[in-house]
Formats: structure tokens, C-alpha cells, sequence
């Protein structure tokens, strides 16, 4: 019988590969993308350490980001709140940072703006009256947002209808973490019935 996770022993699936690299990078890696502060438990069955190692390595950075080693003290700090660990900016940067975010951030993308997206990223190239029919509203002002985005770009003008082709730009792609449009996943299974205007092709 399996024994339960402990602090000397970290709960990791059988058969899961041991993450390489030294522990403090590794730490480094998961902090920087966790959103809630995570326990010494769940922090070391992420990087695949014991807890007691986990520990050290967290004192360890804590004590390089506050500049008591050989570097410079840190922007961040790596602070424990709840009993769990996480990366926070140091509260004298908080207006700092609030002001940048607050400047940078574009507002959201509507709805309707989000499915003309989906319609030219996987029908691309792909006509405004196209997209129009596929989602049997006008979607002309919301073309024009996107264009301004800079998500979608003209493509080709067709030579015999004089209709804008449009497709996608590099932009999406790094919206949306990708390297090209082949990671986008398949579009049939989203769908009701698996048709209304697109075939089986993820792009």
C-alpha cells in the first residue's frame, strides 16, 4: 500500500520523470508562473525533491533576493503567505508596477470580437462577407477592431471580386503562445453539429 505524502517524502506519480537541473532553477521555473501561493509539499512534488531540500533551496533564494550573498538585493520578493510560497513585487514597486499595467493592458477583447477572431484564424484567407455568413451577423466594425489590434492583417485583394482577403499575424500567435497556426487545436469538435462552415482541418 502507497504510503501518504509526507514532508520527508513528496507525493510523486509513479513512473513521473525526475525534472533535471539544479533545484534552485527548477524552484525558479514553478514560482514564476504559480498565481497562488503553493505549500513546501506541493512546491516539492512539482520539482521532484524532498521537502527538507525544497526548504533549504527556498531559504536559499530568499536570501538572493534580498542582496546577502554576492548579487544585488531584488524588485521581487519571494514571501510566505498562508503557508505557502510565492514571487510578490516588493510593496515599495506596487505603484510602479500598477501604473505600467494600468498603461500597457489593453481592454478586453468582446465576445463578438473573440468568434470573428476564431472564424479568420481557421477559415484564413478568408472574406469579410465570409465570416459575415459563417456567423450570420455584420461583422464589419469588428473586423476594423481587430485590424487596429493588430491581430488580423489584409491579406490579398481577390482579383475578380475585389474583395480583402484577411488572415491572422504574428501578434495572435504570441497571444495566444504558439508558434504557428497548426498548434491550434481542431475546430469540429467545438462545434454543435461539427460543420456550420468549417471542415474537418485545424486550419
Amino acid at each position: 500500500m502507497t504510503e501518504p505524502a509526507t514532508e520527508e517524502q513528496e507525493p510523486r506519480p509513479v513512473g513521473a520523470p525526475v525534472p533535471e537541473g539544479p533545484l534552485t532553477e527548477r524552484l525558479e521555473a514553478i514560482l514564476l508562473i504559480i498565481e497562488e501561493p503553493h505549500s513546501l509539499v506541493s512546491l516539492a512534488a512539482a520539482v521532484g525533491a524532498p521537502v527538507p531540500a525544497v526548504r533549504q533551496a527556498i531559504e536559499t533564494l530568499v536570501e538572493e533576493y534580498e542582496g546577502r550573498g554576492k548579487g544585488p538585493r531584488r524588485g521581487f520578493e519571494l514571501r510566505e503567505i498562508g503557508g505557502g510560497w510565492r514571487l510578490y513585487v516588493r510593496e515599495e514597486y506596487d505603484d510602479l508596477v500598477a501604473d505600467f499595467v494600468g498603461g500597457q493592458a489593453p481592454s478586453r477583447l468582446s465576445q463578438a470580437a473573440l468568434e470573428t477572431l476564431a472564424v479568420i484564424a481557421y477559415k484564413q484567407p478568408v472574406t469579410r462577407s465570409q465570416v459575415a455568413s459563417i456567423r450570420a451577423v455584420n461583422v464589419d466594425s469588428v473586423v476594423r477592431t481587430l485590424l487596429a489590434r493588430g491581430l488580423i492583417t489584409e491579406l490579398f485583394q481577390d482579383s475578380e471580386t475585389g474583395a480583402i482577403n484577411y488572415g491572422t499575424t504574428d501578434a495572435l500567435l504570441q497571444n495566444l503562445g504558439i508558434n504557428s497556426l497548426d498548434e491550434l487545436p481542431p475546430i469540429s469538435p467545438l462545434l454543435d453539429d461539427g460543420a456550420d462552415g468549417f471542415d474537418e482541418r485545424t486550419i
